[in-house]
This record gives C-alpha cells, sequence and structure tokens, in this order.
C-alpha cells in the first residue's frame, strides 16, 4: 500500500513538473508574441505618421504670384521659394492662373510634404519632398484620374436655351455646343419659344469624387421649336471629320450659319429698300438687319472666307467685310472692338468683333449685311445651301448609329409623366388555374 501511494505521489509531482514547464513555456511564447505585436504596431504607428497626408485646398488669386499664395496657406517665404524652384524644369509656376486651385499636404505633426497645382482640368503639378527630413523637393505632372460616362439631359425653354441648360443642372457650355449643332436651322435669338423643348446625350468627363471636369462628343440631339422636331446625329463627314445629320442623312451643317450671334438678341430693324434714318431723318436704303445687343457681344463669322477689310468706314463705325466661296460677301457694321486682320482666313463660327455703337448709331447693336454677286440681299429670305449628305457607301452603318445613338436620348417628358400614371397590369392568371371571382 505504501509502495502504490509513493508511485502515486512521484506520478504527481512529474505531471505538475510538465505542466508547470508547459505553462512557462506558453507564457514565454505569449509575451514574444506580444512583444513582436508591439513591436510591428509601433512600426505600422510611424509608417502612418511618416505617410499620412493631409490635405487643405485653396485657390490662386488674381494678380498674386504663386509664392504669395503659398505663403498666405502658412508656408514661409524660402520653402515657398525652393517649391517654386525645384518645379522650374517641370513647369513655369510664373504662369499660375486665377482661379486653378492649389492644394497643400501636412504630415499629422503639421510638417509640409506636398503641394499640388491643378494645371488644367486633365493634369496637376505635383511638388513632393524627396524625404520627410530633407529641404529638397521633386516636381512632376501628373494626370488627374476621371471617368466618362454617356447621359442624358432634357429640359424645356422658358426664358432661353442658356437659362434651360441651367435649369436642368448643366453648365453653360453645354447651351453652346447645342446651338453650334442646330445653328444652320435656328436662330437662337428669334426661334426659340416658350415651351420648346431640347434633349441631349452627351459624354460627361467628372472626377472621382463626382464634380463635373467637362463635356466630350454629343452623340446625339433634338430640339422642338414650336411644334417642329430638329434632331441630330454624330457621324462623319466625306472627309472622316465629325460631323452632324438628320435622321434621313441630311448634312446639319450648311455654307453658312442662321446668325451672325449665337444667343437671343431682337431684331430691331429689318432689310428695307426705304427706311426712315433714325439720325439723319431721311429715307433710304438699309440693305441689312439690325440685332440689337448689349456691347461687347461676341460677333461670329457666318461662314468660312477671308478678311477683305478690317477698319473704320464712315458711318459703318468700326466693321469687318468677309468674301465667301462661290461669290458672297458679308458685312458686320458698329463695333466695338474688331477681332481679325485684313488678309486673315476665318472659320465659320470664329469671333471677328463685338458688338458697339460705332459710327451712325443711336444705340449698341449690330449691323449685318449681306452681298451675293455684287448685290445686296436679305438674309432673312436666303436660302442656305446644305452640305453633302451621308454617302451612300457608308449608308449601313450611319443607320447603325443613328439607331443607337437616337435611343440614348432621354424620354421627352409627355412619355415619363404617361408612365407614371399608367397603374402597373394585374398579373395574368396561370394556365389552367381557377379564379377565385364571383
Amino acid at each position: 500500500m505504501k509502495v502504490f501511494f509513493r508511485i502515486v505521489s512521484v506520478g504527481l509531482l512529474v505531471a505538475a513538473a510538465v505542466f508547470c514547464a508547459w505553462s512557462y513555456v506558453q507564457l514565454h511564447a505569449a509575451e514574444q508574441h506580444f512583444s513582436r505585436e508591439a513591436a510591428l504596431a509601433a512600426e505600422q504607428a510611424e509608417h502612418l505618421r511618416e505617410q499620412t497626408v493631409l490635405f487643405t485646398y485653396g485657390t490662386i488669386r488674381s494678380g498674386l504670384p504663386f509664392t504669395e499664395a503659398l505663403a498666405g496657406m502658412g508656408v514661409d517665404r524660402a520653402t515657398a521659394s525652393q517649391i517654386v524652384f525645384s518645379a522650374r524644369d517641370t513647369y513655369n509656376l510664373a504662369r499660375v492662373r486665377a482661379g486653378n486651385a492649389v492644394m497643400l499636404g501636412r504630415s499629422l505633426e503639421g510638417e509640409l510634404r506636398a503641394v499640388r497645382y491643378r494645371i488644367d482640368s486633365e493634369s496637376e503639378l505635383w511638388v513632393s519632398r524627396l524625404l520627410p527630413e530633407e529641404e529638397r523637393f521633386r516636381a512632376e505632372i501628373k494626370a488627374i484620374p476621371t471617368v466618362t460616362d454617356i447621359v442624358g439631359v432634357a429640359g424645356e425653354i422658358r426664358g432661353s436655351l442658356f437659362v434651360a441648360v441651367l435649369d436642368a443642372g448643366e453648365r453653360p457650355e453645354l447651351a453652346l455646343r447645342l446651338a453650334d449643332i442646330f445653328g444652320w436651322d435656328l436662330d437662337f435669338y428669334t426661334d426659340p419659344r416658350p415651351g420648346d423643348t431640347f434633349r441631349v446625350a452627351v459624354e460627361k468627363r467628372t472626377y472621382l469624387d463626382g464634380s463635373l471636369v467637362g463635356y466630350g462628343r454629343i452623340l446625339a440631339a433634338e430640339y422642338n421649336n414650336a411644334g417642329r422636331n430638329y434632331q441630330a446625329v454624330l457621324f462623319r463627314d466625306p472627309d472622316g471629320r465629325a460631323a452632324y445629320y438628320a435622321p434621313d442623312g441630311k448634312s446639319l451643317k450648311k455654307a453658312f450659319l442662321k446668325s451672325p450671334l449665337q444667343f437671343a438678341a431682337p431684331v430691331t430693324s429689318r432689310f428695307s429698300r426705304s427706311r426712315f434714318h433714325p439720325i439723319l431723318k431721311t429715307r433710304r436704303p438699309h440693305l441689312g438687319i439690325d440685332y440689337g445687343a448689349p456691347t461687347g457681344t461676341p460677333v461670329q463669322a457666318i461662314g468660312d472666307g477671308r478678311v477683305a477689310f478690317a477698319g473704320t468706314k464712315g458711318g459703318s463705325g468700326k466693321m469687318v467685310h468677309l468674301r465667301h466661296p462661290n461669290g458672297y460677301e458679308t458685312q458686320y457694321l458698329h463695333l466695338s472692338r474688331i477681332l481679325v486682320r485684313p488678309g486673315d482666313r476665318v472659320a465659320q463660327g470664329q469671333r471677328i468683333g463685338l458688338v458697339g455703337a460705332t459710327g451712325l448709331a443711336t444705340g449698341p447693336h449690330l449691323d449685318f449685311r449681306v452681298i451675293q454677286h455684287g448685290q445686296y440681299r436679305n438674309f432673312e429670305r436666303l436660302q442656305l445651301p446644305p452640305a453633302q449628305p451621308v454617302a451612300q457607301s457608308d449608308w449601313a452603318e450611319f443607320l447603325a448609329v443613328r439607331e443607337q445613338s437616337l435611343a440614348l436620348l432621354p424620354k421627352p417628358r409627355l412619355e415619363v409623366e404617361l408612365a407614371e400614371r399608367t397603374p402597373a397590369p394585374l398579373p395574368s392568371a396561370a394556365p389552367g388555374a381557377r379564379s377565385t371571382d364571383r
């Protein structure tokens, strides 16, 4: 019995010793693991502290040098000068533009780490320290990541196309683009009526934060003017250049735009062989059309041509005279400023001057005149020759593009309202099912 007791006691002591040894090993391993985890956490925290950069945003004010803009954001002048010097071979920061964004990056401790300057909508200048503790900077230009989506935009005219586009939540640029597309058929100074509608499928480029960069191609567009529908589809002309066509394949482009101005200005005096002159107080021919518009309103060439005269001429004041192909000439009178010189070639839609009141004029307006083969013509009654339609060899491809592009237009408001008012159809009974109605 005593022997058995001794054996059991020895066994218990050995087990206890083994357990203690195992516990010590586990505790030591746990301590080592904890030490490694603590060291790793400290290393990660240090790495996070070194790598984290918090940016503050500002804009360049007019007439303010870049160094002064940085100083206004809390950068000492010596460092600001070093940043400009470091970037000199990459980008000249003396050419910064007012209104462009500048971003200042600092560490969690407030140390300056980087400066970004937005050059344009597609690129930024990055100036960053080579190492956190160094004073040297590295400069490079990087592309700004953007996303391009095709979106539908629709609106209704209450005042002007310009206002309607703004009401639709878009930028004025889109109104200008629409006016360019339909400018051969519609005069957006005189033709728009309250209740007119427009629809457009356009590429929109946005930054990753969703803010708008700008517009890409307009793939399809529609403008309904007092019940008459105009549609445009983007395709290519016989030379391979982008051009807009009606759904029947006819080109929207014509030899002349329908107006020498882009947006709403009233016609204050029409073409006449005998008009009472408000200054000379006598009846005489008025061989043009007067558009009432504020001083400084841009004036555009209605067609490609060459500048035959640009200067001051008697009662016409400051005037531009263009010669176009096929015996056409156009004159733009009473300008406040001339933007072309004699001999210059001008493109259709190019700005050639600004509305004014020079010469014999009672107020700011544009006197616009058209000459055909030496004879003054009434521009409001002039038939504008079209460009070439879609080539027969391209017709099948055009049909496919037309169907795809027009399908991208947002649904007309009436269709949307009808769809919202129409109740969903009741589910039909399965074949063979028995109705419970009595």
